[in-house]
């Protein structure tokens, strides 16, 4: 992102918002990912807001001075505000204010790098800015005249015009999106046709979903530098949804995928856009919740992403509360296992591997110790075994090559004819 000189100050409702505190923060967090300079912070403490300006007149009074003072030339505001509370905002501050929203989709539109990212952050932008046309800022209605009636028509029919070409690109862009959905659930069914379990990372922005997710590549992929994820200490570095393969030293193998984090306040129209990236998590067998720990609002983010998840329909899903930055904080015993629940650093490899050992018992709790007798003029058999399962013993008696091992339901169908039953 090139820098951004721009000074802002940061504003927002407490309406009785037990998380207000932590929204106000997080919002601070989400300026400088965006390279905005805060220069200050302005509250009102009141239980709703004012219908035409948001704030009440009294307060915008005081938060164009502190503007002014400051030398701002945002004002950035805590909430998505109605294209009414935007323009008389900024009319009466006298600079650019951006909502909550508008903030978030300037964020992801700068990350996404993927065509169906980009597809998809467009459709939020268009969605967004649908409503907030308005005639007052297209060409053919500031032409002079003294504000006469045909003036006014030709703004409306500009205004009608611009409509239509955003909802037309809206539709494309969702054409586009089921097209490549359809060639991403062929790739998926693909996957699934092999019967290798999903392990999905879902959690908080900048938790360490990609940092766990290279960490594993290192003990598990093959050329896992060939295979590495983005990751960087920032907000919304990952909009693209990764899935690698990882074989454990046993041979068994799972897919593992990291995912878009979350954030409060998530714009609805995002969430809408990005249930297509979110599928791979949606047909998961096993989620991983990744929590910065090291953060106090910890408990907020999780209850934050809970929420996410519900509103885009994944739900019942086994779950690892993976306690992330252990390391970060003092007096922290890690790795530190209990029921499902893990406190670990994703840069310790011995966490690493205690995760792993608890994804194992998880997605691979129904799979089973069957021995098998393989003719030798069936070599391929016995090449597919010791590549995909995991092999206990091998032993060769005069009439094939016998194998005990562990397979997956599938694989047991596919070797049930060699299966010794005695």
């Amino acid at each position: 992102m090139p820098e951004n000189n721009e000074k802002v100050l940061i504003t927002g409702i407490s309406k009785q918002q037990p998380d207000f505190d932590y929204t106000m923060t997080e919002l601070g967090e989400l300026a400088k990912a965006n390279n905005y300079t805060v220069v200050g912070e302005m509250r009102q403490n009141v239980d709703r807001q004012t219908a035409a300006t948001y704030f009440g007149s009294g307060k915008v009074d005081e938060i164009r001075q502190e503007a002014d003072i400051l030398e701002a030339t945002t004002v950035l505001v805590n909430d998505e505000l109605s294209p009414s509370q935007l323009r008389n905002l900024e009319k009466q501050l006298g600079r650019r204010v951006v909502d909550r929203t508008q903030l978030i989709l300037d964020i992801f539109a700068d990350r996404a790098r993927s065509k169906t990212a980009k597809t998809q952050v467009e459709i939020a932008q268009l969605k967004y800015a649908l409503p907030r046309l308005h005639p007052s800022a297209n060409r053919l209605d500031q032409q002079g005249g003294g504000g006469g009636f045909a003036n006014r028509g030709a703004g409306e029919t500009q205004l009608e015009m611009d409509r239509r070409i955003l909802t037309k690109r809206i539709a494309h862009l969702r054409q586009d999106l089921r097209d490549a959905d359809v060639g991403e659930e062929v790739r998926r069914a693909k996957r699934q046709t092999n019967q290798l379990p999903v392990v999905a990372l879902v959690g908080y922005t900048n938790a360490g979903k990609s940092t766990t997710m290279n960490g594993l590549l290192d003990l598990y992929a093959d050329r896992p530098e060939d295979k590495q994820v983005f990751e960087k200490d920032m907000l919304f570095a990952t909009l693209d949804t990764s899935v690698r393969a990882l074989t454990l030293p046993d041979n068994r193998q799972f897919l593992l995928s990291d995912t878009v984090g979350f954030v409060s306040k998530l714009p609805h129209n995002l969430i809408d856009s990005f249930k297509a990236t979110l599928a791979e998590a949606a047909n998961a067998d096993l989620l991983i919740q990744v929590v910065d720990y090291a953060d106090p609002n910890y408990r907020e983010m999780m209850a934050i992403t809970e929420k996410t998840l519900k509103e885009i329909g994944i739900e019942n899903i086994p779950m690892i509360e993976a306690y992330n930055k252990a390391d970060k904080r003092e007096d922290t015993t890690y790795p530190e296992i209990n029921g499902h629940q893990l406190v670990y650093s994703a840069k310790d490899p011995k966490s690493l591997k205690a995760l792993t050992e608890m994804i194992t018992q998880l997605i691979f709790a129904e799979d089973q110790e069957k021995t098998y007798l393989v003719p030798f003029t069936d070599g391929q058999i016995v090449s597919f075994i010791n590549e995909k399962t995991a092999v206990k013993a091998t032993d060769y008696t005069e009439t094939g090559t016998k194998i005990t091992t562990i397979v997956n339901a599938v694989q047991a169908g596919q070797l049930e004819k060699y299966e010794v039953t005695e």
